[in-house]
């Protein structure tokens, strides 16, 4: 599979996994969970064919890692981004004293007003780097890295989660604890 056809598909994925697994005909179970079977049926009743081992190659090869498959690999699911409701069963993490959070130059008046919050998803997502945040950013153009003292907001209370791929997850982060790189 090229490159613009997995983004295309990881893509398309992710709107399904994430936000409207409905679409698809797909129910998600406990944990935000599809058996891959199911998933394959449904793409393939959409328009999207794949097989299992394209569906391999695409969650082993992403640099997102933005899905993965249970310790049986019958199931599949997105690691983190949900806008419908799923308990993806994350446990309370410590995190590193700095995280990082790429954003664009318009997002910064409501940012520096409010702080990050949620939006429609269920979490703030952070970075561990500076690199994978500016990545970020620049999916909707040049990218502003704030960072984010985690350590501080930590220390006041706020829970994180660590998702399956390295991505950092709490539910709010406001203003106080904010930097711009």
């Amino acid at each position: 599979m090229d490159a613009a056809s997995a983004t295309r598909l990881s893509k398309f994925l992710s709107l399904h996994l994430r936000h409207k697994p409905e679409a698809l005909g797909l129910s998600l179970a406990e944990g935000g969970w599809v058996g891959v079977e199911e998933l394959l049926t449904a793409l393939t009743r959409h328009g999207q064919p794949l097989t299992r081992a394209e569906l391999e190659e695409l969650v082993a090869t992403s640099d997102k890692q933005r899905f993965a498959f249970d310790a049986a690999g019958t199931r599949i699911r997105a690691q983190q981004g949900h806008s419908v409701p799923v308990d993806l069963g994350l446990m309370p993490a410590l995190p590193p004293a700095e995280l990082y959070h790429g954003t664009v130059p318009t997002a910064l008046t409501a940012i520096w007003r409010e702080g990050l919050r949620s939006m429609k998803r269920h979490h703030v997502h952070l970075s561990p780097n500076v690199d994978t945040a500016r990545r970020v950013g620049n999916r909707r153009g040049p990218a502003v890295v704030l960072v984010v003292d985690a350590a501080a907001l930590a220390e006041a209370g706020f829970v994180f989660y660590v998702s399956g791929n390295g991505v950092w997850l709490t539910d709010h982060v406001p203003p106080e604890y904010l930097r711009e790189l």
